[in-house]
């Protein structure tokens, strides 16, 4: 009897796994279309192109899902959301998939009920000033009224930061990013705090980008990227890889414009990477060139940084941390192997 009811617990929590593996997966692929959560416009991460066409470096992440689910990028209805609208769309099932800035934390990942898949971008909170002010220092902002995003983890670290250094501030609070530099441009607040990528990308909206810069000090680490909900976990590794075979791509070497030709190559990273050998897609639920789809229709990680965010973009944002590994950066992908 005890064998029993052992067979049958094993059951319960494999057909459990199986059906947690197929749910959000079958549905994306029932729809034919990945419903995917961005933010309300941030240049060079999630905004719209003068033809209404979504770009980003964030963008790029739903198109990276996209292919490799549904073997087209394209195939992605974006859902634009502010900081406190993100996680409800994604608890209620409106998105499948949210990649808008969203740094990981603690609470984050164990009180609502949701995964982060990866680390797209290592940030840090900073500070945007005028630059007629004069200002060299965050430990000169003491009285400074700043702008801020609602519903951001940049409410605390403000806080914290300036209880720390004994200075007092007056928050000036805004619902959406598009709010809060029109805000700062108005001369509604002397300072506007956000993390550093979005302070570049927001900059680019000012009339006169020129009169604002970053003060050097950055407050907090904000590890941004890929969140879905917990409770699926073949969905889970299939966003959490969908990133990490740009990654790999951008490691060995495999872009966008080379992948054909790869294809003849013996580097048996490359092959798994292909699949062209090795487990393929089986383990995640995929066609076996899931990963080849990614990197010819999107890009390696490289690529997507630099037209979106780096040297090659209005930003240009060097890769610092979010440089590989192996050139001094943190950027790392577990082997496809």
């Amino acid at each position: 009897m005890k064998k029993l009811f052992f067979v049958m617990v094993a059951f319960f929590f494999i057909n459990s796994a199986t059906l947690a593996f197929a749910s959000t997966l079958d549905e994306v692929q029932r729809r034919g279309v990945l419903q995917c959560g961005v933010s309300t416009g941030l240049p060079g991460f999630s905004a719209t192109d003068e033809k209404g066409n979504w770009k980003g470096l964030d963008v790029d992440g739903c198109k990276a899902v996209a292919a490799a689910v549904l073997g087209n990028a394209g195939k992605v209805k974006y859902i634009p959301l502010n900081a406190k609208e993100r996680f409800t769309a994604l608890q209620s099932g409106e998105i499948d998939l949210l990649v808008r800035g969203t740094s990981w934390t603690l609470v984050r990942d164990t009180s609502l009920g949701l995964n982060f898949a990866g680390i797209n971008y290592y940030d840090g909170q900073g500070f945007m000033v005028s630059r007629k002010l004069g200002l060299k220092s965050a430990k000169e902002l003491d009285g400074a009224a700043i702008c801020i995003l609602a519903g951001t983890t940049t409410e605390l670290n403000l806080a914290d930061y300036f209880t720390q250094n004994k200075m007092k501030y007056e928050p000036v609070v805004f619902d959406t990013h598009d709010q809060t530099i029109k805000g700062f441009e108005a001369g509604r607040c002397d300072v506007l705090t956000s993390d550093l990528s979005q302070l570049y990308g927001l900059r680019t909206h000012l009339a006169n980008p020129g009169d604002a810069v970053l003060l050097p000090e950055v407050i907090s680490k904000e590890p941004l990227g890929p969140v879905v909900r917990q409770g699926d976990d073949g969905w889970f590794n299939i966003v959490r890889w969908s990133f990490y075979a740009m990654v790999n791509a951008e490691d060995l070497g495999v872009t966008s414009k080379n992948i054909d030709d790869m294809k003849s190559s013996n580097n048996p990273g490359i092959r798994r990477l292909l699949g062209l050998e090795g487990i393929k897609g089986k383990s995640l639920g995929l066609a076996d060139d899931w990963a080849y789809q990614i990197v010819k229709q999107v890009g390696n990680y490289s690529e997507s940084f630099e037209r979106n965010v780096g040297m090659g973009s209005p930003l240009k944002i060097k890769r610092g941390l979010n440089a590989l590994w192996s050139n001094g950066g943190i950027q790392y992908a577990p082997p496809l192997r």
